[in-house]
């Protein structure tokens, strides 16, 4: 990979956003770096937490390259339109499908693509120059793209969400920490450390119990109510308790 750093330490791994001269933005070979790195993680059982950042860069993620990709994608017959647009948006699907959680550590301004990178994330580490926008519509597009209708309402909920979604306004680090948004708000060289840490705690623990309680948080966001909830939550106890039976030795 290029665009993107990636090492692992003590069942921890750790990705790299790194396209400094151009904030980060997504081209075409970006994404198919991305794409392919959470199609190797689906199935990595080393690695138990992945964390992101966005490394030497000015900010974390400017979004989609309007230099070079976003005009590509404009001159492309409908279909072909339609391809690049449904790949880019399941990166999202796929970070969501990743066992690992993921914790980004955000600073400067997370826009468009950015944006929602750190809204599929599980916990957010905010520098305090972090800020974030979806810049959808402020380039003529609708401001409800890559999943922020989704993620956003979710989070922080509808009545922000709508706000920021129909404004393309930013976002500070102050006012996501209110939101909920944000999970810590540390000075920027105390991002990495501090997710870090919290990686740590939760690498430490059981990985398939780790893992199900990812999946249980994501599936229990959309459950139709309590009932479905629980059931969720039986199976996977049952799953880790049977596992953990099978891996003890023996009395």
């Amino acid at each position: 990979m290029e665009n993107l750093i990636y090492q692992t330490k003590d069942h921890i791994g750790y990705l790299t956003l790194n396209r400094p001269k151009n904030y980060n933005a997504f081209d075409r070979q970006t994404i198919e770096e991305f794409e392919q790195f959470w199609r190797d993680r689906r199935y990595d059982e080393s690695v138990r937490v992945i964390i992101l950042d966005g490394g030497e860069a000015k900010g974390f993620c400017a979004g989609l390259d309007m230099q070079t990709y976003g005009p590509e994608m404009f001159k492309q017959p409908p279909v072909e339109a339609y391809n690049g647009q449904a790949q880019m948006a399941r990166l999202l699907l796929a970070m969501r499908m990743a066992p690992q959680p993921i914790i980004s550590c955000i600073h400067g301004a997370a826009s468009g693509f950015g944006f929602s990178l750190a809204m599929a994330s599980d916990i957010r580490i905010l520098a305090e120059d972090a800020r974030f926008n979806a810049a959808y519509i402020n380039i003529g597009l609708g401001g409800a793209d890559m999943a922020s209708s989704y993620f956003l309402p979710r989070l922080i909920g509808s009545g922000r969400a709508n706000e920021f979604l129909l404004t393309g306004n930013w976002m500070s680090a102050e006012e996501a920490m209110q939101l909920g948004f944000g999970s810590r708000l540390v000075p920027r060289d105390k991002m990495l450390e501090t997710a870090r840490e919290l990686a740590q705690t939760m690498a430490s623990k059981t990985p398939l119990g780790l893992r199900m309680t990812k999946e249980a948080i994501n599936v229990n966001i959309d459950a139709g109510g309590l009932e479905a909830c629980l059931q969720m939550e039986d199976r996977n106890q049952m799953m880790v308790m049977y596992s953990l039976k099978l891996a003890a030795p023996e009395q």
